[in-house]
């Protein structure tokens, strides 16, 4: 993930606006949750580099989706927004994943990127039909806007969520600055996902601390955590986010998505593991589970030394 990206940052405030008024009048809102679930995830599971360490020793290609929901309670389907799924893949994803794994497509960018966000055909009904056949591996679907997408664009994006099936939870993600400006457009967009109950991606990166805007507008919500190689500030960071959750997660939040990226997905599963630890104690009584290393089986000649 390149968005946000910086050389260096060594010198990067991380830290958190306030806490937005609206949140706590926003939570109060939805219905009382028994237990919340704290889903953790990477973007993708294809990674050679973790056979080995988080893949038992011999993972083959086809292999490594079973291995990561095992591992993982999420996944950011970022495969999706390159390819319409088809039933029999989707119904694949669903077979090869544990009863509690979560998917997190991402709407095809023929339909995210189209001038009309497909209004003009329907790839959109294609493609809520596809991921329908998830049943309950269907966590929350995302809408990735692209950077040039602005505020005066909301009358498109609203007549794209009276689109959207309800039964579907959906987040939105924007990035134009415009967006979290403190102005009355910005405020319109915020209130339209929160009357629609459609979660604001909130995106922590280091080169656009607007984007990590804090806004909940929906039982369910989503963090694209970037972090920057395990430095430093990435361990301080999930800490700061274990203390701002724990209201949202005490107060009203039902799901909450929280996605580590690392540079080419190397060191997601560190980061997670970190992340699961933190939010575990932090969190107690949320669902939550995260990445263990593979502890490999020892050989004769350690049995013997014994």
């Amino acid at each position: 993930m390149d968005f946000g990206k910086l050389p260096s940052v060594d010198f990067v405030d991380f830290s958190f606006p306030p806490e937005h008024p609206e949140n706590a009048e926003t939570l109060r809102h939805f219905p009382p949750v028994n237990r919340p679930r704290l889903y953790i995830g990477a973007t993708g599971y294809h990674q050679k580099s973790w056979v080995g360490k988080w893949y038992p020793t011999g993972t083959r290609d086809r292999e490594m989706l079973t291995q990561y929901g095992r591992q993982f309670s999420t996944m950011e389907h970022n495969a999706t927004h390159y390819r319409l799924p088809d039933s029999a893949s989707v119904a694949r994803w669903r077979e090869e994943t544990p009863a509690d794994f979560r998917f997190c497509p991402k709407i095809p960018q023929v339909i995210s990127h189209a001038r009309d966000l497909g209004a003009s055909n329907r790839l959109l009904d294609t493609f809520c039909d596809a991921i329908g056949e998830l049943g309950d591996r269907l966590g929350c679907t995302f809408l990735q806007l692209p950077p040039h997408f602005s505020v005066d664009q909301l009358p498109l994006l609203e007549r794209f969520l009276d689109r959207w099936p309800a039964a579907f939870p959906l987040a939105v993600e924007v990035r134009h600055p415009a967006f979290f400006m403190p102005d009355l457009d910005s405020e319109l967009y915020f209130q339209m996902l929160t009357q629609r109950r459609v979660a604001a991606v909130i995106t922590d990166v280091a080169g656009r601390r607007d984007v990590c805007h804090l806004r909940i507008t929906a039982p369910v919500s989503m963090v694209r955590f970037v972090g920057n190689g395990l430095h430093p500030s990435d361990f301080t960071r999930v800490r700061a986010w274990a203390d701002r959750m724990k209201p949202w997660m005490t107060g009203g939040l039902r799901e909450l998505y929280f996605f580590t990226h690392e540079p080419d997905n190397l060191l997601s599963p560190e980061l997670a593991r970190f992340a699961a630890e933190v939010f575990s104690a932090a969190m107690p009584a949320v669902w939550l589970r995260g990445p263990s290393e593979i502890v490999p089986p020892p050989q004769q000649g350690d049995l013997f030394a014994q």
